[in-house]
């Protein structure tokens, strides 16, 4: 009879066996992602995720991302969802400012800043000043220069009450002490076609909008620190004299607590989407200026925009809740 003085030497080798043969646990991501956007289908953000996901796939070695469409509330029903999202990184979410922080003020948002894991804002679309082409208004000077005159007088179309074309306008009035009369529209669309028809003298569309309609306006100035590649020639509220400066940022984010390994795995798939040639050409093509943020650098930001916009609100609240 055959005896095992390290009988207990037997399961542990057949162990380590086992585990030399066992496979490796797979690497982030192992299944679809999905991106939720606040807004309908063919919008600005919408396009812009929809630009941005398959060059977000190809950093990605090759996942699947899932484009979600939740509109509603201004993008609030978005910003919740992602935020209540499991923190694992399979659900992501386009994140818009100073939309998402307006949201905070003027309602019963059910998100914070501090719900959101911050990963790379790509676009930032400056707001302009705009009239329509043979408009007697040839610069923002005259705006002043009308207003002083006639206070009140100058009507100004905005896409939706805190937006940040309204932003911008209170921006204006504070540099200038100047009184507009604010005519708020229920979206982008509709404030436009008031300004090309004439019935709205000034629009504070954004860049890409105004150029996407180019014929119909000419841009007098941008809300931008310097003067937009997009539009060279175009000068920026700074260079006027007047302190102003707003524009539409358009990222993505996670829900707060995602792990540093999945979060530096996405950032670094950001960057490397942005830095992708054939990402800028396609951004280019749809008119949407760039600026890229990661992590921190793009919750600074928001931060920083939420206190703010929360001083404007107080001084000058556009909504009551």
């Amino acid at each position: 009879m055959v005896r095992f003085r390290n009988w207990y030497a037997i399961p542990l080798a057949l162990f380590a066996m086992g585990a030399a043969t066992a496979p490796a646990l797979a690497e982030y991501p192992e299944h679809d992602i999905t991106v939720v956007v606040g807004y309908a289908a063919g919008g600005g953000t919408d396009i812009m995720a929809r630009t941005v996901a398959p060059y977000l796939e190809r950093h990605l070695g090759g996942a699947h991302i899932v484009i979600k469409n939740v509109p509603g509330a201004g993008g609030q029903l978005g910003f919740t969802q992602t935020a209540m999202a499991a923190p694992d990184g399979y659900t992501l979410g386009t994140f818009n400012l100073p939309g998402a922080v307006t949201l905070m003020y003027d309602r019963k948002a059910t998100y914070s800043l501090e719900k959101f894991t911050y990963l790379a804002n790509f676009v930032e679309d400056p707001n302009v000043f705009a009239v329509k082409k043979g408009s007697p208004i040839k610069s923002v000077a005259d705006i002043v220069a009308m207003e002083k005159k006639d206070p009140g007088s100058v009507t100004v179309a905005l896409s939706a009450l805190g937006g940040n074309g309204h932003l911008g306008c209170m921006q204006f009035s504070a540099a200038t002490g100047a009184k507009f009369s604010f005519i708020p529209f229920n979206g982008a669309a509709p404030a436009r076609t008031a300004v090309m028809g004439g019935h709205v003298m000034v629009g504070t569309q954004t860049l890409s909008e105004a150029q996407s309609f180019g014929e119909e306006f000419t841009i007098l100035a941008v809300m931008a620190d310097k003067r937009s590649p997009m539009a060279p020639d175009v000068p920026t509220f700074k260079e006027l004299g007047y302190d102003v400066e707003m524009g539409s940022l358009r990222g993505f984010v996670g829900p707060a607590g995602l792990s540093k390994a999945v979060s530096d795995r996405l950032i670094a798939a950001f960057r490397a989407a942005y830095d992708d040639p054939e990402l800028k050409a396609a951004m280019h093509k749809i008119n949407n200026p760039l600026r890229f943020l990661e992590g921190d650098a793009f919750a600074k930001v928001a931060h920083k925009q939420g206190d703010e916009i929360l001083e404007m609100w107080k001084t000058n609240p556009w909504k009551k809740k």
